[in-house]
């Protein structure tokens, strides 16, 4: 148990087994290795009903270390007919976790533990693991904050900063919290805003939005720039389907801009300009990341400290689902090295 809860990898399985063991307390009669009202039978139940009515609720509300979608969504516990009994393969990594998560349905379901002490005993744990987290978090902002006072670090500096910290593992939604804080930091200046963030894994359709990141005036609710975020190349399907968006969803824009952490296709490109007429003013674009973020900074150079503090909170208030714990870290590590060097 100990080892499911605290897998900083994959979290599927804690939320996999919250619900089952929810339900079990919820009605005694159903087997806990049936989580799929497919199976037929009276002891099956819908485990993604309970983990998306009662767990997602809970884990939200204690900010626990877990996904922030159903675990039920996962390719290991998707779309199933039959109980998760032990020897079952499930796809997925690590391995470990998955066959801990089977021999644990198995034992309450052999009376070996009551669900009520593994449910407790699971909570516990995830108290545990986000309360070390948090620790860990206000320490380097505590070390963080040694460094204030001294000179503000230059726009190369931050440049720098972001782009090694964008070179690590899992960071695909760092593009989307820099423009939203671009837009935080110079807001004032502009007269515009950025919408809230979506989930990193919310879908277009579900939203309503057009992109990643939405651009408003202040005061105003109309979208007039929409950014999507790409971390490889983006290609003419990317921008037909864009085209598509603005005419399912009626809305117009001045601007639809892609900013890509990969290469720019300068005949992509030219489609993209060509749109302009055809579209009757609304212009598409491709942007580098990193040289949007440069010519940012240095354009807005004196909110450049403002900018930097607008990412690091969007960054640590981003779930761990899309931003994790370590990367998380390493930034604030990377800045205090940065700051004091």
């Amino acid at each position: 148990m100990e080892y499911v809860a605290g897998n900083v990898a994959n979290k599927a399985g804690v939320r996999l087994l919250m619900a089952c063991l929810l339900a079990k307390l919820h009605n005694p009669l159903v087997d806990v290795r049936k989580p799929y009202t497919r199976i037929g039978g009276s002891d099956s139940f819908s485990g993604r009903k309970y983990d998306e009515r009662y767990i997602a609720d809970f884990i939200n509300a204690n900010a626990l270390p877990c996904n922030s979608t159903s675990a039920f969504l996962t390719p290991a516990f998707r779309n199933r007919n039959a109980p998760l009994v032990m020897g079952l393969e499930l796809e997925g990594r690590p391995p470990q976790l998955y066959t801990y998560v089977l021999e644990l349905l198995d034992d309450v379901h052999n009376r070996r533990v009551e669900p009520e002490n593994l449910l407790a005993e699971i909570i516990r744990w995830l108290l545990i693991n986000r309360n070390e987290q948090q620790q860990r978090i206000e320490s380097l902002l505590k070390t963080l904050r040694t460094t204030h006072g001294a000179i503000p670090l230059s726009s190369e500096a931050i440049v720098g900063l972001i782009e090694k910290h964008m070179s690590l593992k899992g960071t695909s939604r760092i593009p989307v919290l820099i423009v939203a804080a671009a837009y935080q930091a110079a807001g004032q200046y502009l007269l515009e805003m950025n919408l809230p963030l979506q989930a990193h894994n919310a879908a277009d359709v579900q939203t309503g939005a057009l992109g990643d990141v939405e651009i408003t005036f202040v005061g105003d609710g109309k979208v007039v720039t929409s950014y999507e975020m790409k971390d490889r190349h983006v290609t003419r399907g990317d921008i037909d389907r864009a085209l598509q968006k603005l005419e399912e969803t009626r809305k117009r824009v001045d601007n639809y801009i892609f900013i890509t952490t990969d290469r720019i296709d300068e005949q992509v490109q030219d489609y993209a300009r060509s749109l302009y007429t055809q579209t009757d003013g609304i212009e598409f674009v491709i942007l580098d990341c990193i040289g949007f973020l440069r010519h940012y900074l240095h354009l807005f150079h004196r909110v450049r400290t403002e900018f930097l503090e607008a990412y690091q909170s969007l960054l640590l208030a981003e779930p761990s689902s899309s931003v994790s714990q370590a990367v998380k870290e390493a930034f604030l590590s990377m800045r205090h090295a940065t700051e004091a060097g």
